[in-house]
């Protein structure tokens, strides 16, 4: 059977050209300060992501900051009320998984940049909102071996701040008990690379 991404078998769903597509949100979050590295941060942030095991939701992405799409974190290693991506290599106390970010910090070429202009990085989160992913990991960051996302998988947060379906210590940025982002709703395949999740944060 196709994927209903693509709009093959379902009218539910279209995919489109952003990082993340919202389908069903709950809430959308612009109450939080971007912090100054949610604009420099490199893409992926942490030191885990080798050549080797970068997803290749990234390849050729070339862009500092964090991208809509990639997990928001509450940063308080920051301050009060600041939201960013993932610290670059450890967890550090105060720094939790929040949801996804809708839009890129920087914003994209040609178009308004809402993040540098107010200093705010929209999240989406909310028990029961379904939204589709374009960048996510694809390898295992331990191992190297190519992660298979089915439906029914948990998400969580990895290391470099993207979604994984690995809970083990050595992918997830909180090593111990690691937040449950999301359910896989639909999994990326040979019809479409959207990954769609259901939340749970």
């Amino acid at each position: 059977m196709a994927n209903p991404i693509g709009g093959q078998a379902s009218g539910e769903f279209k995919e489109t050209s952003g990082r993340l597509q919202p389908f069903y949100v709950v809430t959308r979050n612009t109450m939080g300060i971007l912090t100054p590295d949610a604009f420099t941060q490199l893409t992926p942030s942490s030191s885990v992501a080798a050549p080797a095991n970068l997803s290749a939701t990234l390849v050729g992405l070339q862009q500092f900051g964090v991208l809509g799409g990639s997990v928001a974190f509450t940063r308080g290693d920051v301050g009060n009320n600041f939201v960013g991506g993932p610290t670059a290599a450890a967890a550090v106390a105060g720094v939790r998984p929040l949801g996804f970010f809708m839009n890129d910090a920087n914003g994209n070429r040609w178009e308004n940049a809402p993040g540098v202009a107010s200093g705010r990085g929209t999240y989406v989160h909310g028990s029961g909102s379904t939204v589709g992913l374009s960048v996510y990991e694809t390898k295992n960051l331990a191992t190297n071996a190519d992660l298979v996302w089915a439906v029914g998988d948990l998400v969580y947060a990895s290391r470099n701040g993207l979604a994984t379906n690995v809970s083990a210590s050595t992918n997830t940025y909180e090593s111990a008990s690691p937040t449950v982002l999301g359910v896989v709703k639909c999994a990326p395949d040979a019809t479409s690379a959207l990954l769609v999740i259901d939340l749970r944060v």
